[in-house]
């Protein structure tokens, strides 16, 4: 059973703050901040302990969110149940972040009155729990259907793949009254997170892509809805690949609610969704990358005069001409004791900064055009640099964005909904791969 639930900010602030027995007194809250920014590392314990009381957490949208009990229940449940209210937050709030917290409040204490009574756990389902909240979701930017205008729409049969902004999605599942637009809508994502370890002679040593499929419903009602995948889809090392277009996974597993009685033959997922977000398949390919990788990376490290190392890279981006890298981030590790850098970019929109607390120096490029090819040099100033401290430089690590891409070629071929939606029905696809890991020796 639990005691208490509340929500903090990455700073420790109060955000949320609910007390279901009167068995703990409101400074828990200040002693687990204080516990958990105490510990090394960036992963703490899910589950730490102070005297006789007990605190599980789980971090979603840079929040914390916390649970505290005297008895000794399942951690694996309070846990689900923790990242069930996160997600149940994110489907009525429509965002999941410290603002969208603050200004939806008592929408939060309301989902936790009807969701815990005297700390036991009643219910977190969606279609249950919209039959008895009635405050109204405060959105941090107004939902417009013209936010939509580079958006491939899905109709019945049409098998087009354009990608919708993230914003698109961003909106509560329960619309104002008011509101018209956007309340008889559904968005699936295809969404890989790409980890790649690349040797410092350009070779692919170790890959793995996790991927996930994932739909956002704001439809009303929806008796069932069917998604069609590749044709050639194979599932396992021994399948065969058939075909040059063939996409093949090591495994994938479906959720509970996923029927699969047409996927063996035609791959075609069917389900009932309900209102808000859920992941409907998760799959993963090991050790094997269809594709190229999205990015070479050409370094070159010397010693430049007594106390500087001079550090030249050349980055070149092998997605397609028409396709485009955001948010592209490189992280250099320098030796220890750099006190200062000066820089030579390629292009003006590029920034670059060394941080000697993280000992590193960091190269942002916000957009990189398929094709192209970028430079950076850099002399950073190490007092007391000798041959040894060259060999601190290094590996480098990436992360990016990739809108529209998904490195194992799965696709949507269709989405169709039955029974047919009375009136304007519109559904969107959306594909993104994040780097999770890449790194590149040098």
């Amino acid at each position: 059973m639990i005691s208490q639930i509340f929500i903090l900010s990455s700073k420790g602030d109060h955000l949320i703050y609910k007390d279901f027995r009167g068995e703990a007194s409101k400074d828990s809250i200040n002693v687990f901040y204080e516990m958990v920014t105490a510990l090394s590392g960036d992963q703490p314990p899910v589950v730490m302990t102070h005297k006789d009381l007990h605190f599980i957490h789980v971090r979603q949208g840079g929040l914390y969110w916390v649970a505290s009990t005297k008895t000794n229940p399942s951690p694996f449940t309070i846990i689900e149940f923790l990242n069930r209210l996160a997600a149940l937050t994110k489907d009525y709030c429509g965002s999941l972040s410290e603002k969208s917290v603050r200004m939806n409040f008592a929408l939060i204490y309301e989902l936790l009155d009807e969701m815990v009574d005297f700390g036991y756990v009643q219910t977190t389902s969606t279609d249950i729990l919209k039959n008895f909240i009635q405050t109204e979701a405060v959105s941090s930017k107004p939902f417009s259907l013209f936010d939509l205008s580079n958006v491939g729409l899905f109709g019945a049969e049409t098998q087009q793949s354009k990608v919708a902004p993230s914003v698109a999605a961003s909106r509560p599942i329960m619309s104002s009254r008011g509101e018209q637009g956007g309340k008889n809508e559904i968005f699936v994502d295809v969404i890989e997170r790409l980890s790649v370890v690349i040797g410092s002679n350009g070779v692919l040593m170790k890959s793995d892509i996790q991927g996930e499929i994932r739909i956002k419903c704001f439809l009303p009602t929806c008796s069932e809805m069917r998604i069609g995948l590749n044709e050639e889809l194979n599932i396992g090392k021994s399948q065969l690949k058939g075909y040059s277009s063939a996409v093949r996974v090591d495994e994938c597993r479906f959720h509970q609610a996923v029927k699969l009685d047409e996927f063996d033959t035609f791959r075609i997922l069917k389900v009932c969704p309900s209102q808000g977000e859920q992941t409907i398949m998760q799959y993963q390919l090991c050790d094997e990358l269809p594709c190229a990788p999205p990015f070479q990376l050409f370094p070159s490290v010397e010693k430049d005069y007594v106390n500087r190392v001079l550090i030249f890279l050349k980055l070149r981006c092998d997605l397609p001409p028409k396709s485009t890298a955001l948010n592209v981030s490189i992280t250099v590790p320098v030796p220890k004791g750099s006190v200062s850098m000066s820089q030579e970019l390629s292009s003006p929109d590029q920034t670059a900064e060394l941080q000697p607390k993280n000992k590193a120096l960091l190269w942002e490029i916000p957009r990189f055009p398929g094709g192209a090819q970028l430079s950076a040099l850099f002399n950073v100033e190490v007092p007391g640099l000798s041959s040894a401290s060259l060999l601190e430089v290094g590996p480098v690590s990436m992360s990016f964005e990739l809108p529209k891409q998904t490195c194992t070629g799965l696709q949507i071929r269709f989405l169709r909904l039955s029974p047919t939606q009375t009136g304007l029905s519109q559904r969107w696809v959306r594909y993104v791969t994040h780097s999770d890991s890449y790194t590149i020796r040098i």
